[in-house]
């Protein structure tokens, strides 16, 4: 694979992808410069970028953890980075009605410290960095562990509800990361990409601590990238939901936009307004969300990558009518111009002989959430040339 380098916004033309037939098609040029929106540059060794995320959600009653908060808890969050380098942390608490303190907080066992000091408030509703952790600098690639304590009484946490990974409260398992939302590093030279993404994004259909998700895997197939997971399941483009969060036009400005180093923003959404209720029958509706999408990405100098649909035919709520309805939306992302670029997944994942359903070779089982082999087929689907 030859280098990545940081050269400008792909070109205009069709690219063929040799991952189960997948083609991404370049759309319109982007003529954004380099590092707008970001710290330094994107993919420049030096400067700040989100090496791992997790986009959160409000708990709801059944989230015992989360909705009761913790007093004098500690929070251990095992993460699996994508670009290397330096480490400074990133904690939100998108949800919040009061402030939380923070602290004492160690990464890779080092102490982490927040202008100097081992503990610091995170405000209702706002971010909080750390500052560079002292003498840690974390390989490409590597995991790194996190140790929060939370003095409390906290309130409701801000959390994610299922990273598809362990990490543990007070010493219980749990797949759920409560507070922390990034871990920057200083080390890329490649891509520097957030996939906004629903449960396929997540890593529905992988194993628990296995790092299959797609996102994963494209990371490792760029080297020194890195890449910002923000898959929430059941997350829809135009409705919010209590359980899955904000849709994905109310969530862009929270969880993309301040990403530092940030230059490509690639939208998985749209399979969740057509399966869950209330259906949307409507595709000039979905493609109007995705219009307001990048019409946001390109006044921040990103570059927006768009997908199409996966089949889901064998899911409960399958009907054929939705999936016409779905073959409308892609026809119109493939050929309409509306991305700066299109990842293919629906072709990655479709069964050649019935192309309103998965490769039965990548299901998960439930004929929507494709499995680890799927996973990799969408990773194949998306061309780095289009990430630059």
């Amino acid at each position: 694979m030859p280098a990545v380098t940081g050269r400008g916004p792909a070109r205009r033309g069709v690219l063929t992808v040799a991952a189960a037939g997948a083609a991404v098609v370049a759309a319109a040029p982007a003529a954004r410069a380099a590092g707008a929106g970001g710290s330094g540059g994107p993919g420049r060794p030096g400067s700040w970028t989100t090496s791992w995320a997790t986009a959160q959600t409000a708990p709801t009653a059944t989230d015992t953890v989360a909705s009761a908060g913790l007093t004098d808890g500690v929070c251990t969050a095992t993460v699996r980075l994508s670009a290397g380098g330096r480490v400074r942390l990133r904690y939100g608490h998108a949800f919040g009605t009061v402030p939380v303190l923070i602290g004492p907080v160690t990464a890779g066992g080092r102490p982490v410290t927040f202008d100097g000091r081992r503990q610091a408030w995170l405000a209702a509703g706002a971010s909080l960095t750390s500052d560079p952790v002292d003498g840690l600098r974390a390989p490409e690639g590597s995991a790194l562990t996190v140790e929060t304590r939370l003095p409390g009484p906290t309130g409701p946490l801000s959390f994610h509800r299922n990273t598809h990974a362990s990490h543990s409260v007070d010493g219980a398992r749990t797949t759920s990361v409560f507070l922390l939302t990034g871990v920057e590093v200083d080390g890329a030279h490649g891509p520097v990409l957030a996939v906004l993404g629903d449960s396929i994004t997540e890593g529905v259909g992988t194993p628990d601590d296995a790092d299959l998700r797609w996102p994963d895997q494209l990371a490792r197939r760029l080297p020194g990238s890195a890449v910002a997971n923000l898959g929430v399941s059941g997350n829809r483009l135009l409705l919010d939901d209590a359980r899955f969060g904000p849709g994905g036009q109310a969530r862009f400005d929270r969880d993309v936009l301040p990403l530092p180093g940030l230059r490509t923003v690639l939208v998985q959404l749209g399979v969740n307004d057509l399966q869950q209720p209330p259906s949307q029958t409507d595709a000039s509706l979905v493609l109007a969300g995705y219009r307001q999408l990048v019409l946001r990405a390109r006044n921040a100098g990103l570059r927006i990558v768009g997908s199409t649909i996966t089949p889901f035919e064998g899911w409960t709520r399958w009907t054929p009518e939705l999936d016409e309805v779905r073959q409308r939306i892609n026809r119109a992302v493939r050929t309409g111009r509306l991305f700066d670029a299109v990842a293919d997944l629906d072709a990655a994942l479709r069964d050649p002989a019935r192309p309103s359903r998965m490769r039965p070779a990548f299901d998960s089982g439930d004929g929507l959430h494709p499995d680890s082999s799927g996973h990799a087929a969408l990773a194949g689907a998306v061309d780095r040339r289009h990430l630059l």
